[in-house]
């Protein structure tokens, strides 16, 4: 099998990468290993750390609190004063499927049985739990449109992501109508797409301006052509949030006198500490907000839980969680000089981490009692679901494997736990850099390593 190894690495189209390797048994026995003290950028296998610090730190039952906070009195049905809503950063309340409008109707309607049918002031976003960085240090600035990089912060709606919604014109060479879907985004449209002729492609650029909050859109889309959607990042996830929660109050029959505002915007903030609690709302737990950043590798859920570990010794930033998750990992003995934590979700080119290390961590986590299981089942299952849903079906490896993969430019990984045809159960680590070629050829490799695995047997 080393050999095998040995061969697929080396063939002409994924030599030019850096591949660094580690397969190891629980017993700590090493099967294979190349290069496996050197750093790499990890892309998404970031999250294994941020995950199994998360949950030491947190622990698989934390949950995200938010509350809801009346700054008045309430008389003959009316609130006399504002309503703040202070979020803790759950990441969950997105209403793609109608969910976050099911959630504020129930709000709306407890605020009835308070007796609330009027709110005289504003419907006040509290975000000072976290800090006012929202983007990770060394994320790509040209990724910043995308919903793959949205800014954290304590108060999230829709992952704090709204869609572009692209028309073509009447006629050919006039300009295509766009708009933002839902509203509260804080986003301004630039538009410079203009209509092309019939069956011509579309040739769509979407970029966030670094100095002010606009989308400019350029190219063009084809006369008589079906609407486009795309999903691009929020300006301000505060106000983004505060916005539909107003307008589903307003919908629900609560008359709301005030506009929706960022507290940080205020040049009143509301004397909030002396108001009455209302309502509080707690998201799923820690272990099923992890399956979803797991499977479907959601940014936004790791960098919320690195700033959320982070605030628990105040103010949530990326440095301070950053600094505890590395704090956890020299507790468990892994080597400091392996991993350089830059955020949580893998997105910075400053993460650095070897592949010695995340078989280590991932060798601690499969015998510590406490993180082991619930670990283990947020990981995408080979072949069934997840990132590795439509990956190394119909292979040994199918069912056997069980990953978090993670994909940046130039940069590939996939490290979890594997089972052999005898059913000894390995870890393993895979890291690719600077390939410099088809990213599929890499993956193809990596596939067929984890065939290799699967199919081993020490008879």
């Amino acid at each position: 099998m080393q050999r095998e190894i040995d061969a697929l690495i080396a063939a002409p189209e994924v030599d030019r990468g850096t591949w660094g390797i580690v397969v190891r048994n629980l017993a700590g026995d090493h099967i294979y290993s190349v290069n496996p003290r050197k750093l790499f950028v990890p892309a998404s296998n970031m999250k294994l750390l941020t995950l199994a610090a998360a949950a030491e730190r947190l622990g698989w039952d934390y949950s995200f609190e938010t509350r809801l906070v009346g700054t008045g009195e309430i008389e003959a049905n009316v609130l006399d004063g504002d309503l703040v809503v202070v979020g803790s950063g759950d990441p969950s309340v997105d209403n793609w499927d109608g969910a976050a409008t099911r959630l504020f109707q129930q709000w709306a309607e407890r605020l009835k049985q308070l007796g609330i049918q009027t709110i005289r002031g504003r419907i006040v976003g509290d975000d000072d739990s976290f800090d006012d960085e929202g983007w990770g240090p060394g994320w790509a600035w040209d990724d910043l449109d995308r919903s793959f990089a949205t800014g954290v912060g304590t108060l999230q709606f829709n992952q704090n992501s709204t869609q572009l919604h692209i028309r073509p014109g009447a006629r050919e060479a006039d300009a295509a109508v766009i708009t933002l879907e839902p509203s509260g985004s804080a986003l301004t449209i630039r538009n410079r797409l203009t209509t092309s002729a019939r069956r011509s492609a579309p040739a769509i650029e979407v970029r966030r301006l670094l100095d002010a909050p606009v989308i400019e859109i350029r190219g063009s889309i084809p006369e008589g052509s079906a609407p486009i959607v795309r999903n691009v990042a929020v300006a301000n996830p505060t106000t983004y949030f505060v916005t539909a929660l107003r307008d589903a109050f307003i919908a629900s029959g609560i008359d709301v006198r005030g506009a929706a505002v960022d507290i940080d915007e205020m040049p009143d903030p509301p004397a909030r500490a002396r108001g009455t609690v209302l309502l509080r709302h707690n998201s799923p737990p820690l272990s099923e907000l992890a399956t979803t950043m797991m499977r479907l590798s959601q940014n936004l859920y790791a960098e919320t839980f690195v700033k959320a570990i982070g605030a628990q010794h105040g103010i949530g930033t990326t440095r301070g969680g950053s600094l505890e998750v590395s704090e956890v990992l020299t507790q468990w003995g892994l080597p400091a000089g392996d991993i350089r934590v830059a955020d949580g979700s893998g997105l910075s080119v400053y993460d650095l981490v070897s592949p010695e290390l995340l078989v280590q961590l991932l060798a601690h986590v499969a015998t510590d009692a406490k993180l082991a299981i619930p670990f283990a089942n947020t990981l995408p299952v080979a072949g069934q679901d997840g990132t590795l849903a439509q990956r190394l079906k119909g292979t040994a490896a199918e069912r056997n494997v069980r990953a978090k993969t993670g994909s940046l430019s130039n940069a590939r990984a996939i490290s979890g736990y594997a089972y052999t045809a005898d059913r000894e159960p390995l870890v393993f680590s895979i890291l690719v850099n600077n390939f410099g070629q088809a990213s599929d050829a890499v993956e193809r490799t990596t596939d067929a390593i984890l065939v290799k695995l699967a199919q081993f047997s020490r008879k």
